[in-house]
């Protein structure tokens, strides 16, 4: 018998890490191996215990999904990144895909799909659910929509592709040469300015700008 996958689960929802904890252990041939809050908890995690997929949100506190993915298979190079999340604007998946996840599932997906979908990154293939593929087939990709801008400073405009590109507070500073404090407070006026409460809605803007592609 081939050995079970390796599954960790990083979701800043701890109901949420326990019922699907619950879940992919009672499926079979996978193992939920581990469960992390954030990604911080993620990476500390990856470097202690063999994960082969890990199962990650793109909305939590701290290092969110967008920064984790990348640094996930720094630390882990053969791991596989499986987003599990709410959102299916395509901004977002694209995104997701060029910060290198392998899969994009959505939480309202079923029990069969989420194993399936575990299974075929493990096995190497990339799995789009669904919806989210006709969403991105569509023709509701990236537009340049200024207005969505016209509010914001030339340095906001210069954080928020930043922010895009997925870089942290760090290296936002030393590319504009300012504090990571102060980036920060830009990432908190550019919430406030843009009506959205989290770094992907930021993201989602960006791109939906054309600031970033």
């Amino acid at each position: 018998m081939n050995d079970p996958i390796r599954v960790a689960i990083c979701d800043d929802h701890r109901v949420v890490t326990e019922a699907l904890s619950e879940l992919i252990n009672a499926m079979s041939g996978v193992d939920c191996v581990g469960t992390a809050g954030n990604g911080e908890e993620a990476l500390f995690m990856l470097k202690h215990i063999q994960v082969d997929v890990l199962l990650t949100d793109l909305d939590m506190p701290g290092m969110d999904g967008f920064e984790l993915a990348p640094k996930a298979r720094a630390e882990r190079p053969g791991i596989r990144i499986l987003v599990l999340t709410m959102h299916d604007e395509p901004a977002l998946v694209q995104r997701a895909a060029e910060i290198g996840a392998d899969g994009y599932v959505l939480k309202s997906a079923g029990r069969d799909e989420l194993l399936l979908a575990i299974r075929e990154v493990h096995a190497g293939r990339r799995y789009f659910s669904g919806t989210v593929t006709s969403k991105l087939l569509d023709g509701s990709g990236p537009a340049t929509t200024s207005t969505l801008l016209q509010d914001l400073s030339t340095r906001e405009i210069e954080v928020l592709a930043a922010l895009a590109e997925g870089l942290g507070n760090k290296e936002i500073g030393a590319r504009l040469f300012i504090s990571p404090r102060t980036v920060d407070t830009h990432r908190t006026n550019l919430m406030r300015k843009l009506d959205t409460h989290n770094l992907a809605g930021l993201v989602r803007i960006a791109i939906k700008a054309g600031l970033v592609r």
